[in-house]
């Protein structure tokens, strides 16, 4: 099937800011109609989250304040890609060790996660990882945040709830679930 007829295609683009995370762009494009209009959109390097999984069946999570919501909100453990060739899988064994103390044996692909396709080009590559050890934790000097364990159905539980509300994390979470109950 041809997506031609939906296909906007880009007219000029200019940066309207750059930033430590934010690169934002306003684009005038031209529609399938032949008309134009605005996009503003951020582009992003790409990151990571990952599901920790204990041998029993626990998951690691963390607990972390999110300036713009001005509240704590419980997420799994994610982050940035360094540059835009940084290889996904390698970011994620290494934010799993900086925010959590933990190194995986075994990592099992849970493909992407588009949290704000409207406008940002962010990709986010899922990842479950097994057969953990635990080390020493190597939070960024501007990280503050607290690890804890939750057994998987307590974690599906608080996603359903609402409890749990950051996207990737109810995402992976909800695809770790339906793996676990197809095993």
């Amino acid at each position: 099937m041809s997506d031609k007829n939906l296909e906007e295609l880009m007219v000029e683009s200019e940066e309207v800011y750059s930033g430590a995370l934010l690169h934002i762009y306003r684009d005038v494009v031209k529609l399938p109609n032949g008309n134009t209009s605005i996009r503003e959109y951020n582009k992003h390097f790409g990151a990571v989250c990952i599901i920790p999984m204990t041998d029993d069946g626990k998951i690691i999570l963390e607990r972390q304040y999110r300036y713009p919501l001005h509240e704590v909100i419980t997420e799994i453990p994610a982050g940035k890609l360094d540059s835009p060739d940084e290889d996904p899988l390698s970011a994620a064994k290494r934010e799993l060790r900086e925010e959590t103390g933990y190194t995986a044996d075994t990592w099992v692909s849970l493909g992407e996660f588009r949290g704000a396709a409207a406008y940002s080009n962010e990709r986010i590559w899922m990842y479950l990882a097994k057969n953990l050890s635990k080390g020493e934790r190597e939070l960024d000097e501007d990280e503050f945040l607290d690890v804890f364990e939750l057994p998987l159905q307590d974690a599906v539980e608080q996603v359903m709830s609402g409890r749990i509300s950051d996207g990737k994390t109810i995402a992976a979470v909800l695809k770790v679930n339906e793996l676990i109950r197809k095993s």
